[in-house]
């Protein structure tokens, strides 16, 4: 009886990690295929295939994440400010989703910043005072949540210098975060395989403009 009990237990464990090496691989493909995508059809699909990862895997916020990532993604290249606004509202759709899982995950928060930091794009002189507080006050959480997350450094460092040079306001700070934010991505390490790895073109762009 122990050695069947035994031989279960086995069988179970050698079951989950198939299932999890199963899961990281087809979620490891599309977060390639995400961030080496030239066009919006091929994100599209790729968020089509996180969507279906993350109905089967719904213990699992990260398939959501991804989703979120490639609807602004997205966004950043659509120049029709109503179907950027039509893009968030699902990259927001999928941040609920994977809040509601890990709520406490300062990657989510993260990207959650991102959507409001370009919802001001879509009119600046409209949005500008309502959002853009939003957005640096939520990469301030992401920051709180992991204080070495350098892609919450980053986007505060692009959200306050596009600020500062809205207002014709010095951008001192905004630059030294950016160079704090390209410092953290050289020592960033994270113990998830899935973990982002995006962000530190931002920072390199808002340091050009530094110099």
């Amino acid at each position: 009886m122990k050695k069947l009990m035994i031989i279960s237990v086995l069988s179970f464990c050698t079951g989950l990690l198939f299932a999890n090496d199963k899961y990281e691989k087809a979620m490891q493909a599309n977060i390639d295929a995400i961030y080496n995508a030239q066009s919006p059809e091929q994100i599209q699909a790729a968020i089509n295939s996180f969507e279906r990862i993350g109905a089967a895997e719904k213990s699992k916020w990260e398939p959501f994440y991804y989703a979120s990532f490639g609807y602004v993604m997205m966004s950043t290249r659509e120049l029709d400010g109503t179907k950027k606004d039509l893009l968030l509202d699902k990259a927001t759709e999928g941040l609920n989703k994977a809040k509601a899982i890990r709520a406490d995950e300062s990657e989510i928060v993260a990207l959650e910043g991102f959507v409001y930091m370009m919802r001001v794009t879509v009119d600046p002189a409209t949005r500008g005072q309502q959002y853009s507080g939003m957005a640096m006050q939520t990469f301030g959480k992401a920051l709180s949540l992991n204080p070495n997350n350098p892609r919450a450094m980053a986007l505060l460092a692009q959200m306050e210098f596009g600020t500062a040079q809205f207002f014709k306001a010095p951008t001192t700070s905004a630059c030294e975060k950016a160079t704090k934010s390209l410092e953290m991505f050289e020592s960033y390490k994270s113990e998830n395989a899935l973990a982002p790895a995006w962000g530190k073109e931002s920072a390199m762009r808002v340091l050009k403009q530094c110099n």
